[in-house]
């Protein structure tokens, strides 16, 4: 299952904040730390990559993500040049309050009375972008929602003489191209209800807790053993229907009910801390991609083989600034 889903407006807000890119100094990318490569937009590297812009990758809602897994994660993003890798809740104040002061470490010559520092908030929807600027600003500035692409503007705010921040539209890309990754963005709530079937997501995230969490669907759903070992994605879902008695009329059990259950209670955090992917998993997943590419380019034979594009140019990247 291919899920894509690109709303008209990010058209509009992808060309913005190429051009807000030019007179910021720092990127904020706010990524889900349950899927911190996932949610991760290759927009915002390139736009900042072409700036040579430094970045603050912030993992937001640690709170909720698989606390081992999240130190491998901000050990791997350590390692990559002009980075810092932070993990934060914006449940807590104190996580936030410390990111002005990482964002000057990446660009010290600015962050006084003369030259503030200029920092920008990116990401895909509905990782906390506004709610991360509303705790900044200590006060309710950027409308927040339990819905993506509820921020639709940029807009800029002043936090003290020395720092100005400016929110931007939740972005996601045109084209997803690992299907893993459009399924994680769907089961976290990044991606419109319209662009997804409930009952398939569910299917993938009970897939996925049952190989790395089986002791937190027992644990959740009070599911036996028997359901657990040997079993599939779809008798989880099948189980927790029987458990919590989903029935439709008939007596059968109703599947789409307890899929609902399931995505919701993952996103609520009622099945305890999970991150749905780490680095090893992306890499598995990046080398089986390649080789099923090079496998079906073998097939059509070298001369129906696709020629790659030539890699993006300045001129390609400045387009963007232009309307």
């Amino acid at each position: 299952m291919s899920i894509q889903w690109f709303p008209g407006h990010m058209t509009s807000a992808r060309k913005k904040a190429a051009e807000t890119m030019a007179v910021t100094d720092v990127v904020i990318e706010v990524v889900d730390a349950r899927l911190p490569a996932a949610s991760s937009n290759p927009l915002v590297h390139e736009l900042r990559a072409f700036r040579q812009r430094a970045c603050l990758k912030v993992l937001n809602k640690a709170d909720l993500a698989d606390p081992q897994v999240t130190r491998q994660w901000l050990e791997h993003f350590r390692r990559q040049d002009g980075l810092l890798a932070v993990a934060v809740s914006c449940r807590r104040p104190g996580d936030v309050a410390r990111l002005p002061a990482l964002c000057r470490q990446l660009a010290p010559h600015r962050g006084d009375n003369t030259k503030p520092l200029r920092m920008m908030i990116m990401g895909i929807p509905n990782v906390g972008k506004s709610t991360l600027m509303n705790v900044l600003l200590k006060r309710k500035l950027a409308q927040v929602g339990d819905e993506p692409a509820v921020t639709k503007m940029q807009q800029t705010s002043q936090i003290d003489l020395r720092h100005s921040l400016t929110d931007t539209p939740g972005l996601l890309w045109p084209k997803i191209e690992h299907p893993s990754d459009g399924l994680m963005l769907a089961a976290s709530h990044a991606i419109g209800r319209n662009a997804m079937v409930d009952d398939d997501v569910a299917i993938f995230l009970a897939g996925v807790l049952l190989a790395r969490y089986p002791a937190l669907l027992a644990a959740r759903y009070a599911l036996p053993a028997a359901v657990l070992d040997g079993s599939d994605a779809v008798a989880v879902i099948e189980g927790i229907a029987q458990r919590r008695g989903f029935r439709r009329r008939g007596g059968e059990v109703d599947f789409a009910k307890a899929a609902t259950v399931l995505l919701q209670d993952y996103r609520d955090g009622l099945l305890g801390r999970i991150t749905l992917e780490t680095p090893l998993t992306r890499l598995a997943m990046l080398d089986a991609s390649r080789a099923t590419t090079v496998a079906g380019s073998d097939e059509r034979g070298s001369d129906d083989a696709p020629v790659a594009g030539p890699p993006a140019t300045t001129k390609d990247l400045s387009a963007l600034t232009t309307t």
